[in-house]
């Protein structure tokens, strides 16, 4: 057998693969996103579709790092990261294909990385055929994450190497829900829609950061996230760890979700019941779906 070939795969990681790849993660943090945050030169910094999407010289480095690593520990992987797919977008197209596929957002939150906030995390999922079987969220000002695969609970990896689980909260009624909605990036009628619904909730916002807002969500600071901006890098490990902590997850329409969509709204939740609030009260996104 030719060793091109695809080889099987076993449960989705094992236990030393997941210390592996967060450990990947953590020396990639430390080597090329810390030692430029709030150290960025004009240079380092440049545009992608407009000036609030920007890339910078630590998401090209994480990524790069990452991608040799995952190359090297897994060789018969597909590997994916957000820069790469900015260069080559029909990179995306393997991944319904793919029986493994890693998935990389070096800085999430790459916006709030260049102008000194630190509010970013760098994201690892990891899908068989599109499913998302294993996420990955660390935060490098922390030096913790967050993660699951799609057999076991959820967990939160402390700074000192302790597992600890991470459950989301327990429902609320409409007007006590807090949710991230990234409204500027939906069209413009759904924009309109949103802004008409969105009063009646305790809260709505957006932290320019899908990672730390799956994390609030999986670990029962908010109640919901809703985004028609389906980068697979974004979502596919936030989505996973909060159905692994108790939540629901699915397009608003109820089709299931997996890493190969990119249009629709992806609506994640902290339990099936607020997941069905949240969606009938926006259920006048579809009217035109």
């Amino acid at each position: 057998m030719k060793d091109t070939l695809p080889m099987p795969v076993t449960a989705p990681l094992t236990p030393a693969q997941k210390t592996q790849l967060l450990n990947l993660v953590r020396r990639a943090a430390r080597a090329e996103i810390l030692p430029r945050f709030r150290q960025l030169d004009a240079g380092d910094i440049d545009t992608k579709a407009d000036e609030m999407d920007l890339v910078t010289a630590a998401d090209t480095g994480a990524e790069a790092m990452i991608t040799r690593g995952l190359q090297m520990a897994f060789p018969h992987a597909l590997v994916i990261g957000e820069e790469a797919v900015s260069q080559k977008p029909d990179l995306l197209d393997g991944i319904g294909a793919a029986e493994l596929c890693f998935i990389i957002d070096p800085v999430d939150g790459t916006w709030n990385f260049a102008c000194g906030m630190p509010l970013f995390s760098t994201i690892i999922a990891v899908c068989r055929f599109g499913q998302p079987v294993f996420g990955l969220i660390y935060d490098p000002i922390g030096d913790d994450a967050v993660m699951a695969d799609n057999t076991s609970p959820a967990l939160w990896h402390t700074r000192s190497g302790r597992d600890r689980p991470i459950q989301t909260r327990s429902p609320k009624p409409l007007s006590e829900m807090v949710g991230y909605m990234h409204i500027r990036l939906m069209a413009p009628a759904d924009q309109a829609i949103m802004w008409r619904k969105i009063g009646v909730l305790a809260h709505a916002g957006a932290l320019r950061c899908s990672a730390h807002e799956y994390r609030l969500l999986a670990t029962g600071a908010v109640d919901f996230v809703l985004s028609s901006h389906l980068n697979s890098w974004d979502h596919a490990a936030g989505a996973l760890i909060t159905a692994q902590a108790g939540g629901k997850t699915a397009m608003l329409d109820g089709t299931a979700y997996d890493a190969t969509m990119t249009t629709g709204f992806l609506l994640t939740a902290s339990s099936a019941e607020v997941w069905d609030t949240v969606a009938t009260h926006f259920a006048d996104l579809l009217s035109d779906t």
